[in-house]
């Protein structure tokens, strides 16, 4: 008995030698590093981001520390960022030191550091270069996904006739047009809208999507260890993630089998024959691993941003019906009803252009962007930030900034329209991240968001089940990402 006391004083002495040492460790870091909160050991400054979502309880510590300050995910430094400027500084003028993918726990759980969204370093600069250069091959930014966007815009306007007035949630219909335009780069087919496989997969991105931005990803993210331990929503994410690399891995298989070197169809025909291209080199990053998660990580960038940003802006539009009348007019006086919107028209209307901005910048889809790391020791903004620091960029902060957005917490488009009603651009409208992580499939989006608003008004007026005055516009969901609430929308054909 005696000796389990002593062993068991001794253990108590080293725990609380460790922790003196680790506070101590911080209290030298702290002479150089941002300020922020005081962390407790093991927990960190969980307490201080408890009972809020986490971009509020971030923004809070701002207010009282300014706009670089550090916190602690349990026991993981973070450093996060917030204002224009501060973002410039560090995306654009300090791009490189700044230019990492931080650490996502659950992320790094699920896809180890393989795929385009979460590697860093050479990986992700090849990765990066190759995928640019496939998506252009395949169109994008020219004529020819302009016209996939706007077959699948008619695809999209023959299913919602089929509601023929009544009441529908537009979650699976906007999110099945918009995976479709990425499928057919990706898997070079789209899918017809009832296919059960098809559902099923957007059904499980929609569910993960919801469940990275529920207050359990907070948690997972700060004791990841302890969160895969027990049940609960990591092992549905887990689950999920593994029915999804299992149907790519099928389409890969498939596509190895039918592979035509001289006639490459589409994203994963490149990478296979990049593989063969690179097969003598051992430390090529072009490998399986790498191939499916680009292959997720496009295949769920592609549907869930966009489709997300239809869902939120036509709730806007519905508690806004101004602003959807003015628009059916440019509309009509541009466009007509005789032929289809195209990317050409968007200049020529600048009432539309800036409500699709302003959808954007309201809805505000990412409001803390992913994580960056730093690549090297840096000093920045009279503070040092070691090498490997993880950074959180909130871009919400240039988003609803009220030094370049007047009026920044309501809906309004004239942020994006000068005196005389044509498009005002804002350099502070960075929905798509800036500097070398920004999203490699921005002019696609864009392409997509303008031309699905505007084929859909084009053939409908939009009639909401409730006064607009009720709608709310609050997030149902608010984590790494803005998730609208549920609703049910009326469509009456034009």
């Amino acid at each position: 008995m005696e000796l389990l006391g002593v062993a068991a004083t001794l253990f108590l002495l080293c725990g609380l030698t460790c922790l003196l040492a680790w506070r101590q460790k911080l209290r030298r870091q702290a002479l150089r590093l941002p300020p922020g909160p005081t962390p407790l050991p093991l927990i960190g400054n969980i307490l201080q981001l408890r009972g809020k979502t986490l971009i509020q309880a971030l923004l809070q510590l701002r207010d009282k520390y300014g706009p670089v300050f550090t916190v602690y995910m349990g026991m993981d430094r973070v450093i996060v960022l917030c204002g224009p400027e501060v973002l410039k500084q560090a995306l654009i003028d300090q791009g490189d030191a700044f230019s990492g993918r931080g650490v996502i726990p659950v992320a790094r759980v699920l896809f180890k550091d393989y795929g385009i969204i979460f590697s860093n370093g050479e990986r992700w600069k090849q990765l990066r270069r190759f995928t640019l250069m496939t998506l252009r091959n395949f169109g994008m930014g020219k004529k020819s996904i302009e016209e996939r966007i706007q077959e699948e815009a008619e695809c999209l306007v023959t299913e919602l006739k089929k509601t023929k007035g009544q009441p529908f949630d537009p979650t699976y219909f906007f999110s099945r047009t918009v995976s479709n335009i990425i499928c057919s780069v990706v898997f070079g087919n789209r899918f017809e809208y009832e296919d059960k496989e098809f559902l099923a997969l957007l059904r499980l991105i929609n569910e993960n999507f919801r469940l990275v931005n529920s207050s359990f990803a907070t948690l997972l993210n700060a004791f990841p260890r302890l969160m895969r331990c027990l049940p609960g929503p990591f092992h549905l994410i887990n689950k999920n993630i593994t029915e999804v690399t299992n149907f790519i891995s099928e389409r890969v298989k498939a596509h190895q089998d039918t592979l035509d070197p001289n006639c490459p169809r589409d994203f994963i025909d490149c990478f296979l024959l990049k593989m063969e291209q690179e097969s003598a080199n051992i430390h090529s990053e072009f490998q399986n691993e790498n191939m499916v998660i680009t292959t997720l990580n496009l295949f769920f960038a592609g549907t869930e941003t966009v489709s997300t940003t239809l869902r939120y802006g036509f709730l806007i539009l519905l508690k806004y019906p101004e602003t959807e009348r003015k628009m059916h007019e440019e509309i009509e006086r541009v466009i007509g009803r005789d032929r289809i919107p195209a990317i050409e028209d968007r200049g020529k209307m600048p009432y539309t252009d800036a409500v699709i901005h302003e959808i954007q910048r309201f809805a505000d889809i990412v409001p803390g962007g992913l994580p960056h790391c730093t690549t090297k020791d840096v000093w920045f903004q009279g503070y040092f930030i070691p090498k490997d620091t993880t950074v959180f960029p909130l871009l919400t902060t240039a988003l609803k900034d009220p030094e370049s957005f007047h009026n920044p917490r309501k809906f309004d488009p004239g942020h994006f329209l000068d005196e005389a009603g044509a498009f005002k651009k804002n350099e502070n409208f960075i929905p798509f991240s800036s500097g070398k992580r920004i999203c490699v499939g921005e002019g696609l989006a864009r392409m997509e968001l303008f031309l699905f608003f505007t084929t859909i008004l084009q053939n409908f007026n939009l009639k909401s089940i409730v006064d607009p005055e009720d709608i709310d516009l609050t997030p149902a969901f608010s984590g790494l990402g803005n998730i609208p609430p549920t609703y049910q929308l009326c469509l009456s054909p034009r």
